[in-house]
């Protein structure tokens, strides 16, 4: 079982499933900075519910470059990742910019 709705207890046996069910909606992103890969995607579900799904789970939908350096509290940090319900994607040469790329994919996907 991918993920089961706490509120309602609709469930997706899978990732895509999930992506491609039209009752959610991508909400925002929590970020975990010791390990950005513990941080959390938020969705919407049509019965009014909030799921949080760890981003190691959307991780294998990127392919692009992954950076070194986290630029976080920099004068060239946007500061979306500390904005839960900031959509956008980082332009810069960020550790977290590979998450906010994966949140654009999760962002446009069918569901």
């Amino acid at each position: 079982m991918f993920k089961v709705c706490a509120l309602c207890k609709t469930s997706w046996a899978t990732r895509d499933a999930f992506l491609t069910d039209p009752g959610i909606v991508s909400l925002g992103y929590q970020a975990n900075f010791v390990s950005l890969e513990k941080g959390l995607f938020l969705f919407n579900h049509s019965c009014h519910g909030t799921l949080a799904i760890e981003v190691h789970l959307f991780a294998d939908l990127y392919d692009g470059p992954v950076y070194d350096t986290r630029l976080t509290g920099s004068d060239s940090c946007l500061g979306y990742c500390l904005q839960r319900k900031n959509l956008r994607p980082c332009t810069e040469k960020c550790e977290c910019a590979y998450v906010r790329e994966i949140l654009q994919l999760l962002k446009d996907s069918p569901g």
